[in-house]
């Protein structure tokens, strides 16, 4: 970015804190983030507690949006590396996907069906902590046809952290205001459903291993995890298989989905 279009860029700032907040101001602020670099799809989502993950904001396709962000709330997001790390308390900050997820997570069921089903390849968001255990998190998408966010968009981007801070926690706070959340809302029974999948089955062991390989673990990242060897978690893989009736990772899935739509 040459220093005229940083200039303008910096300036615009006034007319995005100038729009109303929610809609309007987050997508003037997706629309000034584009100029640092190429963004293909933009979502916020709103961590919160006990509750489904919110969408405040997103530019998919209403397509689209049907498949990432109504079939996402059902229960995919357990699976997915920036709720996990909004659970582990990640501190906010611009973090990428590569950063976050699992060393097999780009061979997951998970991501093949999510990710590629959309075409992108990477993500890099803004976490945001929104206070009262809620953290913001907006994600900027790229497709299969670009590069990863390379250094300089990334330092780029940096730059741009507390204009965004302030315009997710604006927008959730007029959200808070206008539409409280229903405790029906919560999502105890989905988190039981993956906390007990397999129970009645399989071992306890087992199901710690069928959790893991869902969110994206190879064998010997398990191994580290359950402080096991990877010979062990092999013998564990293929006995849950075994008593599942399932004969690989995307037939896991489609069991964990299953179950879900049952709650």
């Amino acid at each position: 970015m040459q220093y005229s279009e940083l200039k303008t860029w910096a300036q615009e700032i006034t007319s995005i804190l100038a729009c109303p907040p929610g809609t309007p101001q987050l997508l003037a602020t997706s629309q000034w983030l584009q100029r640092l670099c190429r963004v293909d799809h933009f979502v916020l989502f709103i961590y919160q507690g006990n509750y489904r993950p919110l969408s405040l904001f997103d530019t998919f396709s209403a397509q689209n949006r049907l498949f990432f962000v109504d079939e996402y709330q059902t229960g995919a997001y357990l699976l997915d590396p920036f709720y996990l790390a909004c659970s582990n308390h990640l501190h906010q900050g611009l973090h990428s996907l590569k950063e976050l997820a699992p060393d097999h997570f780009y061979f997951s069921e998970y991501f093949l069906s999510y990710y590629h089903r959309l075409g992108l390849t990477e993500e890099i968001a803004f976490f945001v902590d929104l206070g009262d255990s809620s953290i913001g998190v907006l994600s900027l998408m790229r497709g299969s046809e670009c590069s990863d966010f390379n250094d300089q968009e990334r330092q780029l981007l940096e730059c741009a952290e507390q204009v965004v801070a302030r315009v997710v926690k604006v927008a959730w706070e007029q959200r808070q205001q206008s539409h409280p959340r229903p405790a029906l809302e919560m999502d105890h029974a989905i988190r039981q459903a993956f906390e007990r999948f397999g129970e009645g089955l399989l071992t306890a062991r087992e199901c710690e291993v069928a959790r893991l390989l869902l969110r994206g673990h190879s064998n010997d990242s398990i191994a580290r995890q359950l402080f096991i060897s990877s010979g062990t978690v092999k013998i564990h893989r293929k006995n849950l298989y075994t008593k599942l009736g399932i004969g690989s990772q995307s037939e896991l899935l489609a069991l964990f989905i299953d179950k879900l739509a049952g709650c």
